[in-house]
């Protein structure tokens, strides 16, 4: 499994961006163990119903019959997913962390791992209900963070798995967004793996509005006009404009919309690929076509700036789940704003009629 910092935010929820190799790759090396109650189900609602989605050509996928299926074992080529493997959510502390130990069993010192039945679980996932609301500063270093880095370092074989909480509808300003600031900070600073809840419910699949920043809540209801009071619904809307079953899929999603599920399904897809040592763009080898073009400087941080030879060239800046975060054409040399983009690994992009290449490139 992969050893380094992973974010799944609402940039992983393109599905048809993962290759089948990742897929199978998943499957084959990860056994997950999840624990979560109702909002933490929206994950597994969005996988169960990806399946026969997926088996139709949903989103125009191509891959084998039942390839995103799991169970608990892993049977029949299935992922294993252990789902409320532990009880309870990560919300009631000191009890996640007592069913966690208890479910793992004495760390084994040979292969980091819990003893005992679940001695193949190599993955520990647990959401939130609601709880993160009510936190403090301290209280969530108390209750979750600090608790979470000492089972890393008790349990080494084992990657644990961050969440944020789901929107409740208070904004930029309220303690909840407040407090999964402090968490994605966290991750940030210490190399941590997240999923990220609330940034993945807070889009819709265009991508270009922050609805968390409209007052939205876990429903997808958010205030359209600024008047305080929610009077629209972001998924619904999407839904309704979109075809079912061609580019989206009604799944039983807890207290949400079944847009919403799928994209928990597909971020979670993200997640185990990535878990698996699907690197995402990271994993496409620079070219050497220094005279071609120059990419400077890379690292980057408020700029970008590429200067090309000869013709204009369609030009495309990627994250690492693959979304392209800023697109246009470049002649000559062009400077592109970054200021606001996310630090991490990302791909540049650039084409036309004669050629395409890419580059890797880090934002500070």
């Amino acid at each position: 499994m992969v050893n380094a910092q992973i974010i799944i935010d609402h940039h992983c929820t393109e599905i048809s961006a993962i290759p089948l190799e990742a897929i199978l790759a998943a499957k084959a090396d990860l056994h997950i163990a999840y624990g979560h109650t109702s909002h933490g189900s929206q994950l597994v609602s969005g996988m169960t119903g990806l399946i026969p989605y997926a088996n139709a050509g949903g989103s125009g996928l191509r891959l084998p019959m039942n390839v995103f299926s799991f169970n608990n074992g892993g049977s029949g080529d299935a992922l294993d997913l252990h789902d409320q493997a532990m009880a309870g959510d990560v919300g009631y502390y000191p009890d996640w962390v007592n069913n966690t130990r208890t479910y793992l069993g004495a760390p084994n010192q040979a292969t980091g791992r819990g003893t005992g039945a679940h001695a193949d679980v190599n993955v520990i996932v647990w959401s939130w209900c609601g709880q993160v609301s009510s936190q403090t500063e301290a209280s969530l270093i108390t209750n979750y963070l600090a608790p979470m880095s000492q089972l890393e370092k008790d349990y080494p074989g084992i990657k644990f798995v961050y969440m944020t909480g789901h929107l409740d509808g208070t904004g930029a300003g309220g303690n909840l967004h407040i407090r999964n600031e402090q968490i994605r900070n966290y991750c940030w600073t210490n190399k941590k793996i997240l999923y990220d809840f609330a940034d993945i419910e807070s889009y819709d699949p265009d991508g270009q509005v922050n609805y968390m920043l409209l007052m939205a809540n876990d429903n997808c209801d958010y205030d359209s006009d600024g008047n305080g009071s929610r009077d629209k619904n972001w998924a619904v809307e999407w839904q309704n404009s979109h075809k079912v079953d061609v580019e989206w899929y009604a799944c039983s999603t807890a207290h949400s919309q079944s847009l919403n599920g799928n994209l928990k399904g597909f971020a979670a897809w993200h997640l185990w690929t990535r878990l698996a040592n699907w690197e995402g763009i990271s994993g496409i080898h620079d070219r050497n076509v220094e005279t071609a073009y120059r990419i400077y400087p890379n690292p980057f941080s408020q700029e970008l700036i590429i200067e090309t030879n000869g013709n204009s060239k369609d030009f495309e800046l990627l994250n690492a789940c693959g979304q392209v975060v800023i697109q246009g054409t470049v002649s000559g040399k062009t400077t592109v704003q970054t200021g606001n983009l996310a630090s991490g690994l990302y791909l540049v992009r650039l084409g036309n009629i004669d050629f395409t290449e890419y580059s890797k490139i880090i934002k500070e």
